[in-house]
C-alpha cells in the first residue's frame, strides 16, 4: 500500500487516533512487523538450541529423522506455499475491490491451513502408535533397537512442531476473522490494513516451516 494513493478519502477508515490513513497504515505495519519480531525470536531460540544438540549428538538427530516421512512433510511444505499465494492475492482483490475473488483466495487460504493440519495430525498418530509421545519417547519394541536413543530429537520434534501447529490455527482464526469482514464489505480499495496484517502473520508461519522442514526431515 503506498502512501500517494488515495487514503484520506471519505470512504477510508481512519481511527480517531491517527491524523490520516497515510499514518494509520504505516503505524499498522510497523506494529504488526514488532509482533512479528518477537515470533522470529521465539522460534530462533529454539533453532539455536537444536543447532547447538544436533552438533554435540548427530547420530541421535539422523536417527530420529529416519522416522518421519519426508514425503509428508514436503507435501505439507507445497500446502503452504500455496497458502501464502492465495493470501497474497486476497489482498490483491480487495485492493482492487474484487470482493468475491478475495473470499474465495481467503476460504482456500483456510482450506490450505486445514489440509496442513491433518496431514499433521496423522503424523503424530503415528508416532504416538510407535510409542514416541511428548515425555515418554520410546519404545523399543515398537520401533526396534537401533532407533532407541532419538528422545531428545522428538523433544524438539513436537516442541516445534507443535509449537508452529498451534500459530496455524491462530492464523486460520484470524483469516476467518477477516474473511467474514470482507463478506460484510468492511475492507475494499480504500482500507484493508488488518488483511494485511493478518497477511504477514501467515506468511511468517509459512516461512518458519520452510525451516522447519529440512531441520526435522532431511537433518540426516
Amino acid at each position: 500500500m503506498s502512501t500517494d494513493n488515495t487514503h484520506a478519502a471519505g470512504t477510508a477508515h481512519v481511527a480517531h487516533h491517527f491524523k490520516d490513513a497515510t499514518q494509520q497504515y504505516e503505524s499498522g505495519k510497523q506494529g504488526i512487523w514488532l509482533f512479528m519480531m518477537t515470533e522470529l525470536l521465539m522460534f530462533g531460540a529454539i533453532f539455536v538450541a537444536f543447532a547447538i544438540y544436533h552438533r554435540l549428538y548427530p547420530e541421535m538427530f539422523a536417527e530420529g529423522s529416519k522416522t518421519l516421512d519426508w514425503k509428508m512433510g514436503f507435501t505439507n511444505t507445497l500446502v503452504l506455499i500455496f497458502s501464502s499465494f492465495t493470501m497474497a492475492i486476497s489482498i490483491a482483490f480487495i485492493q482492487k475491490n474484487e470482493q468475491k475473488k478475495a473470499i474465495f483466495a481467503l476460504a482456500t487460504t483456510i482450506l490450505c491451513g486445514a489440509v496442513f493440519m491433518v496431514i499433521k495430525y496423522f503424523e503424530y498418530m503415528h508416532k504416538f502408535h510407535l510409542g514416541l509421545f511428548p515425555g515418554n519417547f520410546i519404545d523399543v519394541a515398537k520401533i526396534g533397537a537401533e532407533h532407541a536413543n532419538i528422545g531428545m530429537y522428538f523433544g524438539f520434534y513436537y516442541a516445534m512442531t507443535g509449537l508452529h501447529g498451534i500459530h496455524v490455527l491462530v492464523g486460520m482464526g484470524l483469516i476467518t476473522w477477516v474473511m467474514i469482514r470482507t463478506i460484510r464489505g468492511e475492507f475494499h480499495s480504500q482500507y484493508w490494513i488488518p488483511v494485511e496484517g493478518v497477511g504477514i502473520f501467515w506468511h511468517i508461519v509459512d516461512l518458519i516451516w520452510i525451516f522447519l522442514f529440512p531441520l526435522l526431515y532431511l537433518v540426516g
